[in-house]
């Protein structure tokens, strides 16, 4: 745990926050919705990588309905888990289905939290 709150409090030091921000702050809207849940997708690690990314994010200037995205994206869609245990358990046909529901779900809640804010 230790390991991976000190990994992205180096990687809040290395975010520029300009680039976040503009790429990923409140005003960047659907494109940057699509970004985060993408890089949710992609990063892995458990909880404490995820959640503390998304910290390290929102203090470089993200945009709190994109670092819900971000987080949405990597707890319904995180490519390790489905890699490792999903798809040789539950078969292709199973993971494909369910990534197919799951797709929207980063983009609608983080837009929903978009626009409460």
């Amino acid at each position: 745990m230790l390991i991976g709150v000190l990994g992205a409090g180096f990687i809040a030091a290395l975010l520029p926050g300009d680039l976040v921000s503009r790429v990923l702050g409140s005003e960047s809207g659907f494109p940057g919705l699509l970004m985060a849940s993408g890089a949710g997708l992609i990063i892995p690690g458990g909880p404490v990588v995820a959640f503390s990314v998304g910290a390290a994010a929102l203090e470089a200037g993200a945009g709190s309905g994109q670092v819900i995205a971000f987080l949405t994206g990597w707890l319904l869609m995180s490519s390790n888990r489905t890699i490792i245990w999903e798809t040789p358990i539950m078969g292709v046909p199973f993971t494909i289905l369910r990534y197919a529901i799951s797709l929207p779900f980063p983009v609608v809640i983080g837009g929903i939290v978009t626009f409460m804010t």
